[in-house]
């Protein structure tokens, strides 16, 4: 099942309806750097417009009738929101999405899968790992170290697609569809059921995913400096700095 936030990663709003709303808890980290443990709820809707965590990529923040959603996890086909006011089942709800929060998101999620795919299709280097921050996400490559000239000739590949402007588009595969064999990803989750959903960056990569992108590489707004920020240690790990770390200038 694909989330509303899934169909369309641009909208903020969204109106839907309660389904169930049981008592729950949520773990988190005080000013003191301490775990505290808050009291609430687990608010489950028809759909939502805020992302599950999920691929790597953190879970949105938004509010539903203006109650601040606190956490969102996906379980199965359906996501849990956390909040501490309870909702009524069968109550009609407006959502929003802490949008500057979400176009973040989609802003590092789009870069990763266009470095990845630019380092794969160049020299072979696969992605290990990677992880989404606030503000620079982070790839790892299986490679013990990258040169200074494979850096150099990632980065120039990486800002031609995005001065080309390419398109991002979404579709859904069935599990049976011959297409699946051609599209990169790592496996399914135990417990995935319905389509695939697979995420294209025109005439550079096709991967499965369920997180959230931009729909044009020119979303990215990398400036001058491009999209790589530094090369760490002169080995595997790139940072990656799109949308706000950009316009902050965070390196």
């Amino acid at each position: 099942m694909a989330f509303q936030c899934q169909r369309d990663s641009y909208a903020r709003e969204f109106t839907t309806t309660v389904v169930s709303c049981s008592p729950a808890e949520l773990q988190t980290e005080g000013s003191n750097g301490k775990k505290e443990v808050l009291s609430g709820f687990h608010v489950v809707l028809e759909d939502t417009l805020l992302f599950p965590e999920g691929g790597g990529q953190p879970d949105d923040r938004g509010t539903i009738n203006d109650i601040p959603v606190l956490r969102v996890t996906r379980r199965g086909a359906q996501a849990d929101h956390f909040t501490q006011t309870p909702l009524t089942p069968g109550t009609e709800v407006q959502v929003r999405v802490d949008w500057e929060r979400r176009f973040d998101h989609m802003q590092q999620h789009s870069g990763q899968h266009l470095i990845t795919a630019v380092a794969d299709h160049l020299f072979g280097l696969k992605t290990t790992s990677w992880e989404l921050g606030r503000l620079r996400s982070v790839i790892e490559l299986d490679s013990p170290s990258v040169t200074a000239e494979q850096v150099a000739a990632i980065e120039q590949r990486v800002n031609e697609k995005i001065r080309d402007r390419l398109p991002v588009y979404v579709r859904e595969l069935s599990l049976d569809d011959p297409g699946v064999e051609q599209v990169r990803g790592r496996g399914l989750p135990d417990d995935h059921a319905g389509p695939i959903r697979v995420v294209t960056i025109k005439s550079v990569d096709s991967n499965m995913c369920c997180g959230t992108h931009v729909s044009n590489l020119s979303d990215l707004q990398v400036g001058e400096e491009g999209l790589l920020s530094g090369w760490e240690r002169g080995c595997r790990r790139s940072g990656i700095t799109a949308g706000r770390g950009v316009i902050e200038g965070d390196t």
